[in-house]
């Protein structure tokens, strides 16, 4: 177990960069914000699996962020999701926080079980902490069915770490609200950001090699990141069925992992392939930020959705943002506040949550892109066309002023810095 410098700032999160995830952005922008203000930081988190099941080698943070891990178990997808899993990661971490060199503050991410955890071991140690809040658990778990006694359990576990935190940072009003109703007893709202560094327009594609080997042989729409069943992710492939009768060639590519992956490849195993022998749907496990960057700023539109009436009505998925600042338009099914922004800002398409208002949005998306491309067929700057960088440009341009990782990042790590202050 790594040992650390006393003070900084110490961070309990079962999900940490290199593994691609909401949270694992969320608090890299956390990261470089309070390091950029010479704030030492430390992780504890969990080995990251390799593309062999293998751990993956342990890279040094160039930043100077500490991190240590912990294996943990994971599911046949590599995704730590479950509550042998959750309790794989906790347990050890009432001992990495019991020993660890004192922190001026402790930041934790859910699950709430991890939350348990951590209010006891900072009570003992008399140590302030804060909880991250990018939705609510027991919400959730009431939504999809779980016996009452689980969900009074999840409410519990959930309620203790929030009413012990010092600040609790939600990412909208609405989960804001929740949690003053479980007993939080100073919240603020910190929406998600991305980083516009990694995900931007004028980055390296695939190449023709790397698109054969993937067997991507035509126009392709991407989703890209975790495919849970409040995501309800596999729509996409369900409708691609009627979106290749008007656009033969299109395929949907799926980058990522999560508890519904199973559910998609047996969709996918119902769409014939096309004339040229290339599969409908391609699925690919987790990459690296710089890799998905590139397989999305090649897609004709990204695909996004949140299946309603799950809990989740009220989340702004992180692959939205992913997206748009790669320069890519978004097709998003689903409701919430996702809704209004692509609405008002022209930055994609809206659908119901339905099979055939999916299929005639990614329709849309693929008649977009083939007009851009018939624009830019004697157009091109460095390789891409001049419509299309203008329009990547101007996606790039609303989440840089709108939704960075670094402002984002600055908002958390002030709210940091005022816990420590008030301790």
């Amino acid at each position: 177990m790594t040992r650390f410098p006393r003070g900084g700032a110490l961070l309990a999160t079962r999900i940490h960069l290199p593994e691609a995830a909401a949270a694992s952005f969320r608090l890299d922008g956390v990261e470089r914000a309070l390091a950029r203000h010479g704030v030492p930081v430390r992780a504890l988190t969990t080995t990251v699996p390799g593309r062999d099941g293998r751990p993956a080698p342990q890279v040094d943070d160039p930043r100077g962020v500490r991190v240590s891990r912990w294996p943990a178990l994971r599911d046949a997808s590599g995704y730590l999701r479950g509550y042998l899993p959750y309790l794989s990661f906790d347990l050890p971490l009432a001992l990495r926080l019991g020993v660890a060199s004192r922190p001026d503050v402790v930041l934790v991410e859910p699950p709430p079980t991890t939350g348990v955890v951590a209010r006891t071991i900072c009570a003992l140690r008399r140590l302030p902490y804060v909880w991250y809040a990018p939705d609510v658990w027991s919400d959730a778990a009431a939504s999809t069915g779980a016996p009452n006694a689980v969900v009074r359990v999840v409410r519990a576990a959930e309620s203790y770490a929030m009413r012990g935190a010092r600040c609790v940072i939600a990412i909208n009003e609405e989960v804001a609200e929740r949690a003053r109703t479980l007993g939080a007893r100073n919240v603020v709202v910190v929406p998600n950001g991305i980083d516009t560094d990694v995900f931007e327009p004028t980055g390296a594609l695939p190449t023709e090699e790397e698109r054969a080997a993937l067997g991507i042989t035509g126009p392709y729409l991407i989703y890209a990141g975790t495919a849970s069943e409040w995501q309800g992710a596999d729509i996409f492939a369900s409708a691609l069925a009627q979106v290749r009768r008007t656009h033969p060639e299109a395929q949907v590519l799926y980058i990522g992992q999560g508890s519904d992956w199973d559910k998609i490849a047996r969709v996918a195993s119902t769409l014939p392939p096309g004339d040229d022998g290339a599969p409908a749907v391609v699925m690919h496990g987790l990459m690296d930020a710089p890799d998905a960057a590139r397989w999305q700023r090649g897609a004709a539109a990204s695909l996004v959705s949140i299946r309603p009436g799950q809990g989740y009505d009220f989340a702004y998925p992180t692959k939205v943002l992913a997206a748009l600042a790669c320069g890519v338009p978004v097709v998003y099914a689903g409701v919430g506040p996702v809704v209004d922004d692509l609405a008002t800002h022209d930055l994609g398409w809206v659908a119901a949550y339905t099979e055939d208002d999916v299929a005639r949005a990614m329709s849309r998306a693929l008649d977009e892109a083939a007009r851009i491309t018939r624009l830019d067929a004697s157009d091109e700057v460095d390789g891409r066309g001049t419509a299309l960088m203008s329009r990547a440009r101007r996606l790039h341009a609303w989440v840089r002023d709108h939704r960075s990782l670094r402002a984002t990042g600055e908002a958390v790590a002030r709210h940091l810095r005022t816990v420590v202050r008030g301790a």
